[in-house]
């Protein structure tokens, strides 16, 4: 540790730190706009000016470490000082030019209220300029359909840059000419191709970019804040649901550091209006061939006179990708007062399966747990767009030391580089023989790590593939004493919730494309809006959108989004996270838990549950783990692998491929959403181009 001494307080820091580090350390608020905490050091803005004792002008501290900062005469710590009247007039000039060429565009700007420039000329600059000449003018670039630029507001922070570059992976800015006819611009002025753009808005501490889709829509100090967890893959990116009345306005990223540091995806952030598009918004019955409104009570008398005559056997249920824990849990139990053995909550036909142990279904080395890794395998995965902050992890780890990644699937652009293996479990199968020469990197690893994606899994040889997995990560060690790197990629925000419930048929039952093909006569299909229904199954949907599941539907029950109930998810690596209730479902439409409550009185097998707060006593009692809000659950590792392992099978010669067609259309509230579609079209596009 080094002592350095700021504005009279001394402190012990790493020699490493900064010195604006230091100073945030010893108390001090130190102003800055292009320095972030997780991107490199620019320091071009120069407004964390401050002075150090010795020194023949003030210096960037953002930019200084303490390590580079001379002793006194005798030996006393390094002295700073942040608030000396010349460090004062030093952030005032820096203030004057930097508003020397900002146009006053602050009320009709829709950073206004969240602007770090109106904050910081607020506490740092002066009431007067004296710059009367014109401003300069830039014209605006057209990024897309995600971010809006107004780039006469821009400081040339380059945060926008060194994010998409960094973090993304993706050269999609950069800036042109010198001095003031500099310009922020994408390359050859096309629009942005990452899947992560819309957090350059986030970083910009102006008005330059700012978010298209909310274009002058709110003012921050309108909208109701509420904690919640993002469902749009099985990553669980924390998030913050900004509402205004009854209707969602904006979702930005909360800080998480176990998952998504302070980024969210995309479509994470812009299915927004999908919330509030194509809604179901009461039930309805299928009657003469035709969909038509009815009544809660008529619904349910329907849905009776069908389970009443219908065998156990022939009565099954299927959960969606979407749902909360506790309505699969009120789903299960329903079914299992009803004597049904058919529910599967695997609509993709993964073979993954509590039987196997919990580790066996769990990304086990956990995210930040990627950071430690020193060899990748990635097994029919592409984590770009099936876990775009797992896939932000991996690079994170490359780029700090860049390690041997192999790739066994589909040849995709993953940000980083890595050996393109094979397409299949061929390659897997030489890799456990040790005939491969990657096999070799990954025995002289000490933390191993082996990603196994649902394009590897949802094969009718998927449990051949798992237990040859199981088999590699044996043979190279990658399952040991502090390290468990035997990891499974969902793509499926209830999977791992389902899985940890038993949402999986009983002794006999039958899978979710079984119950699909045919295999029930009454079928309750809670979301499952990515599976096809035969014909002659009567289909009782519980959804939230007029989606495939809807349209195939002889009854509907309209449930809630996400944002609208207070639910339990349990994101890919086990941890348990709580979404909040941000809004109020549309219509008639009610809490899926409430909905499945009320039915059971109509079928006859009332749940022993009236409330929210009731239903989970019962869950908790049942499955404790679940009570353990932000809690990864220690699973026996060893034991699974050694379970899978000795499953064996023979797989098929087919290539791996990712499951995930179209990374902006997964689910139905994105497929209601304008944006995405807009962004799946120029993703489609963009495609095209780089296959010409």
């Amino acid at each position: 540790m080094a002592k350095i001494i700021v504005d009279g307080v001394e402190v012990d820091v790493p020699p490493e730190y900064t010195l604006l580090q230091a100073a945030e350390a010893a108390g001090a608020e130190i102003p800055r706009f292009c320095f972030h905490e997780r991107l490199s050091i620019a320091g071009n803005c120069r407004m964390c000016l401050v002075e150090v004792k010795g020194a023949p002008k003030p210096v960037a501290s953002c930019a200084w470490g303490v390590r580079d900062c001379r002793p006194g005469p005798n030996g006393e710590p390094p002295e700073v000082s942040t608030k000396s009247a010349t460090v004062k007039k030093a952030r005032e000039g820096v203030m004057e030019f930097l508003l020397i060429n900002h146009p006053l565009d602050c009320p009709i700007c829709d950073q206004g209220g969240q602007c770090d420039l109106q904050d910081q000329a607020m506490a740092y600059g002066v009431d007067t300029s004296r710059y009367h000449e014109n401003k300069r003018a830039v014209p605006d670039k057209d990024l897309g359909p995600l971010v809006k630029t107004s780039m006469n507001r821009c400081i040339h922070c380059t945060r926008c840059i060194r994010f998409t570059t960094e973090v993304a992976g993706v050269s999609d800015l950069g800036a042109i000419w010198r001095g003031e006819d500099m310009e922020i611009t994408s390359y050859l002025e096309k629009a942005l191709g990452s899947e992560l753009q819309s957090n350059v808005a986030d970083l910009c501490p102006v008005g330059a970019l700012t978010h298209k889709p909310e274009a002058f829509h709110y003012r921050p100090w309108e909208l109701s804040k509420t904690d919640s967890v993002d469902v749009t893959d099985a990553v669980g990116s924390a998030i913050r649901v900004d509402s205004r009345g009854r209707e969602v306005m904006r979702i930005l990223p909360r800080v998480n550091e176990a998952v998504n540091e302070e980024w969210i995806t995309d479509k994470a952030r812009h299915i927004v209006d999908g919330l509030r598009l194509q809604r179901l918004d009461r039930p309805f019955v299928r009657e003469n061939g035709r969909l038509r409104p009815a009544s809660w009570q008529e619904a349910f008398g329907v849905i009776a006179n069908r389970v009443k005559g219908a065998d156990p056997k022939r009565i099954g249920a299927i959960a969606g990708d979407l749902a909360a824990v506790e309505e699969m849990y009120a789903l299960k139990a329903l079914m299992q007062s009803l004597g049904v053995k058919n529910i599967d909550a695997r609509q993709d036909g993964t073979v993954l399966s509590p039987a196997y142990g919990r580790a066996s279904y769990l990304f086990n080395s956990t995210i930040p747990g990627i950071e430690d890794a020193d060899a990748i395998l990635i097994v029919g995965s592409n984590p770009r767009i099936e876990g775009s902050l797992v896939n932000v992890r991996i690079r994170k780890r490359w780029r700090f030391a860049p390690m041997p990644i192999g790739v066994i699937g589909e040849k995709a652009d993953l940000t980083y580089d890595y050996d393109y293996l094979g397409a299949g479990p061929e390659t897997l199968a030489e890799i456990l023989a040790g005939r491969h020469s990657f096999a070799e990197k990954l025995k002289g690893a000490k933390h191993p790590l082996i990603i196994v994606g649902q394009g590897a899994l949802s094969r009718p040889d998927g449990l051949a593939v798992l237990s040859l997995a199981a088999q590699v990560a044996k043979e190279v060690g990658a399952v040991k004493d502090g390290w468990n790197g035997f990891s499974i990629l969902h793509t499926a925000a209830s999977r791992v919730g389902a899985l940890d419930l038993g949402f999986v048929p009983g002794e006999g039952g039958l899978t979710a494309r079984q119950m699909a093909a045919g295999g029930v006569d009454v079928l309750f299909n809670l979301g499952a809006d990515e599976i096809d229904v035969a014909p002659g199954t009567f289909v009782i949907y519980q959804g939230t959108h007029g989606d495939r599941g809807a349209h195939r539907a002889d009854v509907i029950l309209p449930g809630a989004t996400y944002t609208e109930k207070s639910g339990t998810y349990v994101n890919t690596e086990g941890r348990v996270q709580m979404g909040g209730r941000a809004a109020f479902p549309p219509g008639e439409a009610r809490e899926d838990w409430a909905i499945l409550r009320a039915l059971s009185d109509g079928l006859g097998h009332r749940l022993p549950f009236d409330s929210l707060s009731a239903l989970r006593q019962k869950l908790y009692a049942e499955h404790p783990h679940l009570g353990a809000v932000d809690v990864v659950s220690a699973a026996d590792a060893a034991s699974a692998v050694q379970v899978l392992a000795g499953l064996g099978g023979t797989p098929g010669r087919e290539g791996f491929t990712s499951p995930v067609m179209d990374f902006y259309l997964t689910n139905p509230i994105a497929r209601a959403s304008g944006v995405m579609a807009e962004c799946s079209a120029l993703a489609r596009g963009l495609r095209l181009e780089a296959a010409e």
